[in-house]
């Protein structure tokens, strides 16, 4: 089936919809208000696999979405992300594909920032080299993978551009410079770098490449080698890729950036030139204290005493007083999840919500802001995380991005775009003003405002899902009730009340947040609530979905 992207309804259409039986669609208030604005459910298929040639790119919209970042510049919202997609149809068409929209729900093709490696990787990687004392590697086998960049909105000298930052992997062995496809020849795999490049006209894919930033660093010196495959130890300290960019409320740059290894580096660069301030010097050292004062200080880390640490793809926001830092926990395919900390100060500490300290690595963090999961009636999402976090323009609505995948049951090689809206929920009913960032169980729809959600249309069956942390598995929907008495039966027990001005629906001691998005599960899709939110001793998310 091709991709749809517009379905046109007018508003008749739309009453109908909400119109329909009780079994069908949650109904609408009395008081809700007529719009003239045209609105459509989205009907893109979310198994794209039958339009995945380059040939049909127009269609993508969401499709072939793997680690993005998006940034607002000249009445759009521009998003770059890794060179990935579904049967490796970007191959030859331009790194860190890009996408814009103005609505957040339909995305075109736009062209990438540029179409072969730079020439500065090949340099600074055989420069590095020839200081380790190791031969050059010839350029032409050198083997690159382009992922993860992040993009955002600076002015410089009174002009606004988008800058971006990018990562380049380099898929070598250390001691030979022999492609990791080869033999295994007893060391590591050569390092990655971040560059920068900016530009004025992304509509355009004009672009200008400002070169090396940083580069993976070790505090191990020259002792690359290693004892086998199966060896997790690591000999970088940090690693040089997903990089997040931030600009402080006093005016300071940074680039926060790591995976895996021992945590996420910080390191300030300069507003004009976007370059680190400090001069980084060689990237070895024989102490993680003689490294990390040039390569940047490390914020957070999920084990202070792992060097492979299943965490990466650091992602940092600054609202009301806090630095927000947004993580993702483990493999790609299907558990990755993602987690949020936050900190007063850019250099930490940052703590989780029950106030556990991630900069000091102090185990595993909370809430969950997203995790797999299935609704009835689908096969459900996995591998949701490694996301993008923006505030959309002139507004005070936060979204999260990041690929969804199908599951292995089904195609676990799609990866398609998920953006969500965030709500700032209570930690605690006793600490109302102390709120945190969960993302929606359904996908952003643009659904328009039909008024105030009324406690009256609460009332009915839900689909619940209690988030928790399961190790590459689904959190699956059991059915909950709330009762026109105020109690509930099925998923939970015990009482329930909502605040109508919040849009607080609280589920025995804990508090989510409710609005309309649209339930992408049905047949056809229509529109629903949904809920999300967490309580800071319950190491869960709870998500929901009003089903009647």
């Amino acid at each position: 089936m091709r991709l749809k992207y517009f379905l046109i309804l007018s508003f008749s259409i739309i009453a109908l919809l909400f119109t329909r039986c009780k079994d069908d669609v949650v109904e609408p208030e009395e008081d809700e208000p007529k719009t003239e604005t045209e609105w459509s459910i989205p009907t893109y298929a979310d198994d794209y696999s039958s339009i995945a040639s380059w040939a049909n790119r127009s269609e993508w919209n969401l499709a072939n979405v793997h680690d993005p970042s998006v940034a607002y510049y000249d009445g759009y919202y521009y998003m770059y992300g890794t060179d990935a997609s579904y049967g490796n149809e970007h191959e030859g068409h331009g790194h860190f594909q890009g996408k814009r929209s103005k609505d957040l729900v339909n995305w075109d093709w736009v062209g990438a920032p540029f179409y072969d490696p730079p020439s500065w990787v090949a340099d600074s990687l055989n420069s590095v080299r020839s200081r380790m004392g190791l031969e050059a590697i010839p350029e032409e086998e050198i083997q690159y993978g382009y992922w993860a960049p992040v993009v955002r909105r600076v002015n410089v000298g009174g002009q606004e551009i988008l800058r971006m930052y990018y990562s380049i992997v380099i898929n070598n062995y250390i001691k030979t410079g022999n492609p990791t496809s080869t033999a295994f020849d007893g060391s590591w795999t050569e390092r990655a770098f971040i560059g920068m490049c900016e530009s004025t006209d992304p509509s355009g894919a004009v672009w200008e490449d400002k070169g090396f930033v940083t580069t993976s660093s070790s505090d191990l010196g020259l002792d690359y080698s290693r004892a086998s495959t199966n060896d997790w130890s690591g000999y970088f300290y940090y690693n040089a890729i997903d990089p997040t960019y931030i600009v402080s409320p006093g005016g300071k740059h940074y680039l926060i950036h790591g995976s895996w290894h021992s945590g996420f580096a910080l390191l300030e660069v300069d507003a004009t030139t976007g370059k680190p301030v400090n001069t980084l010097g060689e990237p070895y050292a024989d102490s993680a204290s003689e490294l990390t004062a040039r390569y940047g200080q490390r914020i957070g880390t999920r084990n202070a005493n792992s060097r492979w640490q299943a965490s990466e793809a650091p992602e940092i926001i600054y609202k009301d007083g806090y630095y927000y830092l947004f993580m993702a926990y483990d493999g790609l395919g299907v558990p990755y999840n993602t987690r949020v900390v936050r900190s007063e100060n850019i250099e930490g500490p940052y703590v989780d919500i029950r106030g556990h300290n991630f900069t000091e690595g102090e185990g595993d963090s909370y809430p969950i802001v997203t995790h797999p999961y299935k609704f009835n009636l689908s096969p459900g999402w996995v591998g949701i995380s490694h996301c993008a976090v923006f505030q959309k323009e002139d507004t005070n609505e936060w979204f999260y991005m990041s690929q969804g995948r199908l599951p292995e049951s089904v195609n676990n090689y799609i990866m398609m775009g998920h953006v969500r809206k965030i709500v700032w929920c209570p930690a605690s009913a006793s600490e109302p003003d102390n709120l945190w960032p969960i993302a929606l169980p359904e996908r952003f729809a643009d659904v328009p405002d039909y008024g105030t959600i009324t406690k009256d249309s609460l009332v009915g069956t839900w689909e619940h899902i209690k988030l928790e942390y399961k190790y590459a598995q689904q959190n699956t929907a059991s059915s909950l009730t709330l009762n026109a008495d105020g109690t509930m039966s099925g998923a939970l027990t015990g009482d329930w009340s909502y605040d109508e001005e919040k849009k607080q629906l609280t589920l025995g001691n804990v508090i989510v947040c409710v609005e309309r998005e649209v339930d992408w599960e049905a047949t056809p899709r229509r529109v629903t609530i949904v809920y999300a939110g967490t309580e800071k001793n319950l190491n869960a998310t709870y998500w929901g979905k009003k089903s009647r």
